[in-house]
């Protein structure tokens, strides 16, 4: 492993995150993810927040693979699988990480510090490098997405989903009320305007748009009222539901490009 000396802690596990587990692992990091116990992740195809529920997770040529001890995450981790752990917290390991990499998405920074790791950085609206990371990677679709920030914020959330084969917030698929999620459809599956996909305590829950069914919340949640649940793409490409996008892997290009910024420069 090429910086097999260099453990990455990836928090969060969702379809961008592991974008970055992957390119991460791609180059020769060990990484280490942690993620809630009930993940939030909609493309679950493309995951490594799906091991969580299914104990683990294939991604393209990744293996994800959930752990309940840490001596077990680390020694998987200098073999080249990725380790899962449950914890909404940083945890103590007996390997110390180089970097932590706050993936969460959260649109605002939940409770990552600087101070965490000789290197921090973290992804989209909610950071600003030179005060609670060193870091801070471009989220948003367009000139500057995977752009790598050293001094101040990226561009704001503007609670506008990006736009794909022309649609924006349509694609997106919301819980028209709360309740206990059920699916009557697959990932991958096409579906047309205004088809039911399943149903939140019998309340039906349609898709807006015709397309492919890109993501869905995993089945069985307690959702709340106005949650984003599932994701649809009207490109209709039913291959691409297995594929890391091309979002996720230029966020984590430009993680990668980070870290190796710092180890370049940084005292030896």
């Amino acid at each position: 492993m090429l910086f097999g000396d260099h453990l990455v802690v990836v928090r969060g596990g969702g379809d961008l995150a592991s974008g970055t587990v992957f390119r991460l692992r791609r180059a020769g990091f060990p990484v280490l993810v942690l993620e809630l116990a009930q993940p939030l992740a909609i493309r679950r195809t493309v995951a490594v927040a799906s091991a969580v529920i299914e104990g683990r997770a294939l991604i393209e040529d990744l293996d994800a693979i959930l752990f309940d001890n840490i001596d077990d995450a680390m020694e998987a981790a200098r073999s080249g699988v990725v380790p899962v752990m449950v914890s909404p917290t940083l945890v103590q390991l007996p390997w110390e990480p180089s970097i932590v990499v706050d993936a969460r998405l959260a649109k605002q920074n939940l409770d990552t510090s600087i101070n965490d790791a000789p290197l921090v950085v973290g992804l989209g609206p909610g950071f600003t490098a030179g005060v609670d990371c060193h870091a801070v990677i471009e989220t948003m679709r367009g000139h500057f997405l995977g752009r790598v920030i050293w001094d101040g914020a990226p561009t704001p959330n503007t609670g506008e989903p990006g736009a794909i084969g022309g649609k924006s917030s349509e694609r997106v698929v919301r819980a028209p009320t709360f309740g206990i999620l059920t699916w009557k459809v697959a990932i991958a599956d096409i579906v047309a305007a205004g088809d039911v996909l399943g149903d939140i305590n019998g309340v039906p829950i349609r898709s807006r748009i015709g397309g492919v069914v890109r993501g869905l919340l995993a089945p069985g949640y307690e959702v709340e009222w106005d949650w984003k649940i599932a994701d649809i793409d009207p490109r209709a490409d039913a291959s691409a539901c297995f594929e890391i996008s091309d979002k996720a892997l230029s966020i984590g290009g430009g993680v990668v490009e980070a870290i190796l910024t710092w180890m370049g420069t940084r005292p030896q």
